[in-house]
């Protein structure tokens, strides 16, 4: 008989390690696998210089939340270690987000950090520490299909994360669980007063962990020194209409800050690493409706090779805050491409496309891919520039 785990053991004997964040939702985890009689352990990753976030509101992984989760493991009387993973996660996670930035990208550390230190580095710490499971305080839900786990959208879709979690294996899913994908939100802070915890009314992380107040650029000159190097600023006609002090300060479908003054309202196209050029156009030159996916990671039924010539339809979604749209996926000579049916604005390279069977929030996660380039859909642009970036998007 399995337990509320899918695990053929009685709870007491089946144990529990709980990536407990220091936040309101992986404590409540912590909770009610005690509450369930499971062996619990609470495990906290130390991901970057705590002493400088210790009073900074909105982060995770770091000095006071450190202090948060020790005093929840109290609270609720399991066992808690701090591991110290900031090498790692400066390596796998910090280091990679400032080299995609200087390409012209704009990259996603949540996703690699679940991608690197979290589902496979304390995974296997968790294994070490002879786990059954390592539960995480995501909003997404999994169950057993054919002997093996699924992984789909959450009831309160305002938190779903499934799109930070495309990257994860199907080995990885078996092993982790997610016992708030059934839950709202209020429901968990209901649950966290109900368990006396100290955290109940803590705010929710907000930026980017080692991100003081969303200031990329700030982060990426620090790591990288001589990185925000001037270029031009030219507008998809072919016109230099000035210069800028680094891509690293622009963002695909930027408006505000372009420093260009023309009489029409500008957003940021296309950032050209290479030849340091920020490209602006109207918001119509914003307009994709094709995407080249690189290191595609699939973990719906069968396997992306059982993809037909004609492509798969599904539902895509391209930046964390836009829902699930209609898309067709097709293999080209081993190369995955996305057909957006409906076409989208402001598709980015270096951000996460994630696949669904639906759009509901019964949607099953099919997996997902990096965004590498992407094909502008021709709206304001000339005939010759649509072609010419179709042909270097497919090289």
């Amino acid at each position: 008989m399995l337990n509320s785990l899918d695990i053929p053991k009685r709870p007491q004997d089946t144990r529990v390690v709980v990536a407990m964040s220091g936040g309101v939702d992986s404590s409540v985890v912590a909770g009610l696998m005690k509450r369930e009689g499971y062996d619990v352990i609470g495990v906290t990753l130390q991901l970057y210089d705590h002493g400088e976030a210790v009073h900074r509101a909105g982060a995770c992984c770091a000095g006071q939340d450190i202090q948060d989760a020790r005093r929840v493991a109290e609270r609720l009387g399991i066992p808690h270690y701090v591991l110290d993973y900031e090498d790692r996660f400066r390596e796998k996670v910090i280091e990679r987000f400032a080299e995609s930035y200087i390409a012209g990208e704009t990259p996603i550390p949540c996703v690699a950090c679940n991608q690197t230190v979290k589902f496979s580095d304390l995974l296997e710490t968790a294994r070490t520490l002879g786990a059954d499971v390592l539960a995480t305080g995501h909003y997404v839900r999994s169950r057993l299909i054919d002997g093996h786990r699924a992984m789909f959208r959450p009831v309160d879709l305002d938190r779903d994360q499934s799109y930070f979690l495309f990257a994860t294996t199907p080995d990885q899913l078996d092993f982790l669980r997610f016992p708030l994908g059934g839950m709202t939100k209020p429901e968990t802070r209901e649950l966290a007063r109900e368990f006396g915890l100290s955290v109940a009314e803590k705010q929710d992380s907000q930026d980017i962990c080692f991100v003081p107040q969303g200031k990329y650029a700030d982060v990426i000159e620090r790591l990288k020194p001589n990185a925000a190097e001037p270029g031009d600023v030219v507008h998809v006609d072919g016109r230099v209409l000035g210069t800028h002090q680094g891509i690293i300060h622009y963002t695909i479908g930027q408006r505000r800050g372009i420093g260009i003054a023309t009489g029409e309202p500008l957003y940021v196209v296309r950032l050209n690493a290479e030849a340091r050029q920020v490209v602006v156009g109207p918001r119509e030159a914003l307009g994709t409706r094709e995407i080249v996916l690189r290191d595609v990671n699939w973990i719906g039924p069968g396997s992306l090779a059982d993809i037909p010539a004609s492509g798969l339809e599904l539902h895509a979604k391209v930046r964390s805050t836009r829902p699930p749209k209609p898309a067709i996926l097709r293999l080209v000579d081993g190369v995955a491409m996305l057909d957006l049916v409906d076409g989208e604005t402001g598709v980015a390279p270096g951000q996460a496309c994630v696949f669904f069977d639906d759009d509901g929030d019964g949607g099953r996660v099919l997996g997902g891919g990096w965004i590498g380039r992407t094909i502008p859909s021709g709206a304001g642009l000339g005939a010759n520039e649509t072609t010419q970036a179709r042909v270097v998007a497919t090289l």
